[in-house]
């Protein structure tokens, strides 16, 4: 039974606009194959942050039910995404003398490197989420994926650190186990989103994946293969609702309503006879307007997010090295024009960024909406992986890429 059990993967997105669960299969040739989709609206968060802890159980409950009945197996455990503007990352470097007496570097060396790397102090109600190894330096020679085996007197590593405010973390976990689930492992999700948008190749030149979500808008850029930064930002797809039910004086459910259906953050796409049907608030008629008016407000807050991007890329001194461009993913990223707004204002190559590396219902995830809960499942896939699963996905993913995965299973103390 347990073998069985072990043959699905399951990853649930906790967002701040909606939750949703993939339940993936892996089959007999190491493939995996999305097998059941749970959806819900979700109403118990706020950037990214549990504020009712009822409503979100329930909404998670709702999702499960659903993925289950789609899927026609039980959930035990899920992956599950860890998001909101309590979100910290910080590049750090740990340095210690080879034990060996032949001084061959070996496994025990690598985790106390790894060690002294995220021996830092940290405030008492933060907790490390993922310390994620970039290279290792062995005697001066730098840009080492892997340095099991080599001969050495002296291993240095830089890594990624990403931290956490305990208390959210934790009551994004005591929702999920409210609502009858394990949490297999928290993962940061714009490193699942990562996993299920980006190539080895974008991320061996120098990307940036973007993850517009409903509360937060996530940053993560990727060079040589590893995470080099992280950032989370204060504005998200609700801010272009907002936007949209101020400036048309309507309500703002019928405000998502029309930025769904007709909304483009460039107006020079939007032809000039468009017009919509806006209705009013407090019973008045509904008013014809200009689409050209919509797309006005949508650009603002369109530049003004992209704006603050590429301070940020800037701010971390990764203007110059992001040589495969942007990737623009979540549920913001469907806004029509979006990835062109992109372009403009950072001067670079801007792509949407849909799910891949999956088979089974990649239909009904070919969509931005879907990135982190697939990515979720990947990473739990990879994570195996490490364990002596799914060798054939680690081969593929660049020099850095191998060592992350080959260091996933032996490295999982510092998750």
């Amino acid at each position: 039974m347990a073998k069985k059990k072990d043959r699905y993967v399951v990853g649930l997105d906790v967002g701040t606009h909606k939750i949703c669960s993939i339940v993936a299969e892996v089959t007999d040739e190491g493939r995996l194959d999305v097998i059941g989709i749970g959806q819900t609206e979700s109403k118990g968060l706020r950037k990214g942050v549990v504020i009712n802890l009822e409503a979100t159980v329930d909404a998670i409950k709702r999702v499960l039910e659903e993925a289950e009945l789609m899927a026609g197996v039980e959930i035990g455990s899920a992956y599950v995404g860890i998001a909101g503007t309590h979100i910290k990352g910080f590049n750090s470097r740990g340095v210690i003398a080879v034990s060996n007496k032949n001084r061959v570097i070996d496994r025990e060396d690598v985790r106390r490197v790894i060690d002294a790397a995220k021996g830092v102090s940290i405030p008492m109600d933060r907790e490390i989420l993922h310390v994620l190894p970039q290279e290792f330096v062995v005697d001066d020679q730098d840009g080492i994926g892997d340095p099991t085996g080599m001969t050495g007197t002296r291993l240095e590593v830089n890594v990624h650190v990403i931290t956490c405010s305990t208390t959210a973390a934790q009551n994004t976990v005591t929702c999920v186990n409210r609502a009858g689930l394990e949490v297999t492992d928290t993962v940061l999700t714009q490193i699942s989103a990562a996993e299920a948008c980006i190539t080895p190749d974008e991320k061996e030149l120098g990307v940036a994946i973007v993850d517009i979500g409903g509360g937060t808008t996530d940053l993560a850029i990727y060079e040589k293969g590893s995470l080099w930064h992280t950032a989370v930002l204060q504005v998200g797809g609700e801010h272009f609702t907002n936007d949209v039910a101020v400036a048309l004086r309507t309500p703002v459910n019928e405000a998502e309503k029309i930025k769904k259906k007709h909304g483009c953050a460039l107006t020079s796409m939007i032809p000039e006879e468009d017009s919509i049907e806006v209705p009013s608030v407090g019973g008045r008629k509904p008013r014809i307007m200009a689409r050209q008016v919509l797309g006005d407000v949508l650009q603002a807050r369109a530049e003004e997010i992209c704006q603050l991007v590429l301070t940020e890329i800037r701010r971390a001194g990764f203007e110059r090295s992001l040589n495969s461009g942007v990737v623009l993913t979540g549920g913001g990223a469907i806004l029509e024009g979006l990835p062109e707004i992109a372009e403009q204002i950072f001067d670079m190559p801007a792509r949407r960024g849909t799910p891949a590396g999956i088979g089974g219902l990649v239909d009904v995830v070919a969509s931005p909406v879907y990135s982190t809960a697939v990515g979720l499942v990947l990473c739990g896939y990879r994570n195996r992986g490490g364990r002596g699963f799914g060798s054939s996905r680690q081969a593929a993913t660049g020099t850095f890429g191998k060592v992350t995965g080959r260091l996933m299973g032996w490295l999982s103390d510092f998750f």
